[in-house]
């Protein structure tokens, strides 16, 4: 009540202060001033919406006024060069010098505590090597397939169009092209301007099979054959889950599927964009390994891969009994940390839900390794990649080549405003307003694309050398070491078990991994 008092005082004193100020005609300022200010005041006390609102009216705006600059402020003011979320700034400064070509170099020493639990590092070596240029590629599908790919060690991880705009898809593709490396379509389609910067393409088929789909949303096999055999096609990958949202299907609202994404995607104008958690063409292991058999065959002989974030461990470890028992192999797989990011996901699945990149990364590849697999499948990795180092630490777990997306957006100058579930992503990436994505210029912004691959690479080979080593495949887990709360540190091959050759198929099976080899089945995931 007595807010409310307040609030008619302030009324009658501004009141006052207009009749008696000299330089205004009292009238005016009623109009301009007071009047607005009674109005928002009248509607606050009797609005129930919000009971801040109510009880102080008018200069509860402001807190809503703050509220919303929250981010911002934080950002500009208060964020520390090492403790900004998702990416702090230092990496994000990192991203923008290696896009534009600038100094990347810091002075006066490391701002990171070098001793504290969960710092990671490794040892150099007084023979330092020169890594050759060939060994920054491999060779994908070259077991299996009529047409292997050479792709770089590092590659644009999933991105639809829809979740990014048209310019952006555009110069992700261009500079792809550019820096001979590849761009994953992400699951909402091959589109035109995925095609349209000329770069190496891998077609991720989804859930909803947007691009290959009948109009009941089942896999369209003459579509899926069509586009497949693009010759800027290189790569499929099946994917089964994300690291963001894993084993969440989503749902592009009616009234946002225009013709445009209708015609990409497969749809009706006007109709939700379905993707459903799980697949409908398969359902078992066994099912996913003939799929990936079909997907090779309609491609005419392209390398075929999977994505998915580790779940329940058992399931994978059935994929991998299917593979034993139909003796089919896919020609890579991408494992997603639950650390990735994407444009808008449910909390609980983001924060709660998942396996960390750097365990399932070294499960996968003791899966492998364990059923004498390992040589036939290449392992990429995709969650938080963006530096040179990242990349070592993700090769010395097992990983063959890495993808990234959110430094790819930070090269084309994203600022991590986190409005990208908002449409209005300030720097026209992560939105479909043609008014904010039209300022973002291809041509600039290509570059910078090609700059930070060209750049991270020759970061990622610089550290690889100084440890002495000449090649990506000699990385071991024992190359990372991580301190721990008592001041010891211990490497990673002390963090995660490993399995030797062919162990799974033994009677001695690591204890870490014999439970859930046991339960897993190829005939059910």
């Amino acid at each position: 009540m007595m807010r409310k008092v307040f609030y008619l005082i302030s009324v009658i004193s501004l009141a006052a202060v207009a009749v008696g100020y000299q330089f205004w005609a009292p009238s005016i300022y009623f109009l301009i001033i007071i009047v607005p200010y009674i109005m928002i005041g009248i509607y606050d006390i009797f609005s129930k919406k919000h009971t801040i609102l109510r009880n102080y009216p008018v200069i509860g705006h402001f807190r809503y006024l703050l509220e919303s600059l929250r981010i911002e402020i934080r950002q500009y003011f208060i964020e520390s060069e090492l403790n900004g979320r998702p990416f702090s700034r230092e990496t994000r400064s990192l991203v923008y010098q290696r896009a534009k070509g600038e100094l990347e170099t810091i002075p006066f020493g490391t701002q990171h505590n070098i001793t504290e639990p969960g710092y990671e590092f490794s040892y150099h070596s007084l023979t330092p090597v020169e890594v050759p240029k060939e060994a920054t590629r491999l060779m994908f599908g070259a077991v299996n397939c009529a047409k292997p790919y050479s792709a770089s060690l590092l590659n644009i991880s999933a991105m639809s169009f829809g979740a990014l705009s048209p310019n952006a898809i555009t110069a992700l593709s261009k500079g792809a092209a550019h820096g001979n490396f590849a761009h994953n379509t992400g699951e909402g389609g091959l589109s035109p301007y995925h095609m349209k910067g000329g770069g190496d393409l891998i077609w991720q088929i989804g859930t909803g099979y947007f691009g290959c789909r009948h109009k009941d949303g089942s896999f369209n096999r003459e579509k899926f054959q069509e586009k497949a055999s693009l010759d800027q096609v290189k790569m499929i990958e099946i994917k089964l889950s994300q690291g963001a949202k894993p084993s969440h299907g989503g749902i592009l609202p009616g009234v946002k599927v225009n013709k445009e994404i209708a015609d990409i995607r497969g749809l009706e104008v006007g109709v939700d964009a379905i993707s459903p958690p799980a697949h409908s063409t398969f359902s078992t292991p066994l099912g996913l390994l003939n799929y990936v058999a079909e997907l090779r065959e309609l491609s005419g002989g392209k390398p075929v891969g999977f994505k998915l974030c580790i779940g329940i461990r058992s399931q994978f470890m059935g994929i991998c009994k299917a593979m034993l028992e139909s003796g089919i192999i896919p020609d890579f797989i991408t494992v997603d940390g639950a650390e990735g990011g994407t444009g808008a996901a449910p909390v609980a699945f983001t924060n709660r839900l998942g396996t960390p990149i750097n365990e399932a990364i070294s499960f996968v590849h003791n899966c492998l390794t364990g059923i004498n697999k390992r040589a036939d499948i290449r392992l990429i990795a995709s969650g938080k990649v963006a530096t040179g180092y990242d990349m070592v630490t993700k090769m010395a777990l097992g990983a063959d080549t890495c993808n990234s997306a959110r430094a790819m957006m930070f090269a084309l100058g994203c600022v991590q405003s986190l409005h990208c579930n908002t449409n209005k992503c300030p720097t026209g990436i992560a939105t479909q307003d043609r008014s904010r994505w039209k300022s973002l210029d291809v041509e600039d912004k290509y570059k910078r694309v090609t700059n930070f691959h060209h750049s991270t690479i020759h970061s990622f080979t610089e550290i690889l050398g100084a440890m002495g080593l000449d090649h990506p495949g000699k990385l071991i887990p024992a190359h990372i070491e991580r301190y721990m709360d008592d001041g010891s540190r211990k490497s990673f091959a002390e963090f995660y078990p490993g399995l030797t050759d062919g162990e799974l198929l033994g009677k001695n099976i690591n204890s870490a991994f014999v439970s859930d080899w046991k339960l897993a089945s190829a005939d059910r995931f």
